[in-house]
């Protein structure tokens, strides 16, 4: 059985359900920090949902054969327990994930948060790899890929502005990643922008130390939109202190269109 964390009601105001997707080593927690309480109070119905053998979610797989297929898979089990198609929102490997969902299955609108580029993974993993050769190493061989994250979670997970406290906190909370849907599928089995025909926002964090400002663009290029970035934000954009305005963004882009 999935995790899915639930909040609010659908409303006249805004008919479509929200359905966030977290990224690699997190799960649906990151939302539940502020992002769903915000949305509900703004009268959406707002569910984050955490990937098979994440948070509370069961798997009927070991983690390292889980591929970006099944994630697709679990968001749209738990697209299909909402108030009709969702709007749906993906950080990071969740925004690659989402990507790969639109190709497949229709929705209002998508919003790509501190996304992997349609270009995939590489590029990040190469940089990681110059950078820190043995954690990664290390990380890899002994399937203890999170201690990328725990061991320089303000390097690859926050920026230079965000209190310690918040920093410790999230770290604590990253868990292992299938080396297969993180590195193999988000490497070579990439999104096809072309296929996408919902309305896309695509927003970064101008610290982000994992995903490039100039990648965040490359993801906005390939939807026909233009990239949003925020300052004094690094890659974790829904638990920093600047993550009310990226969820008031959200939702005045949602309101813009009707949503």
């Amino acid at each position: 059985m999935l995790e899915v964390i639930d909040k609010g009601h659908v409303t006249e105001a805004h008919p479509s359900p929200l359905l966030f997707v977290h990224g690699g080593c997190h799960a649906a927690w990151c939302w539940d920090e502020h992002f769903l309480d915000h949305f509900a109070s703004h009268g959406f119905r707002a569910a984050a949902v955490s990937f098979r053998a994440h948070g509370g979610s069961d798997s009927d797989k070991p983690l390292n054969r889980l591929s970006v297929a099944d994630y697709v898979d679990d968001v749209r089990t738990a697209a299909e327990g909402l108030d009709g198609d969702p709007i749906v929102v993906g950080h990071s490997l969740g925004g690659f994930t989402v990507q790969h969902y639109l190709q497949r299955y229709d929705a209002p609108a998508g919003v790509l948060l501190a996304s992997l580029p349609p270009q995939g993974v590489l590029r990040c993993a190469l940089r990681l790899w110059r950078k820190h050769p043995l954690i990664t190493m290390r990380a890899n061989t002994f399937g203890e890929n999170k201690e990328v994250f725990t061991r320089r979670p303000r390097e690859v997970l926050f920026c230079d502005y965000t209190p310690q406290a918040i920093v410790d906190a999230g770290a604590a909370r990253c868990e292992n990643e299938s080396l297969r849907a993180a590195f193999v599928d988000a490497g070579f089995r990439l999104p096809k922008a072309t296929r996408v025909s919902a309305p896309m926002l695509v927003l970064g964090g101008e610290d982000d130390g994992s995903i490039t400002n100039a990648e965040v663009r490359a993801t906005a290029r390939a939807y026909d939109t233009t990239a949003e970035l925020f300052p004094r934000m690094g890659h974790n954009m829904m638990v920093e202190p600047g993550w009310r305005d990226v969820a008031e963004r959200i939702c005045g882009w949602l309101m813009d269109r009707g949503l």
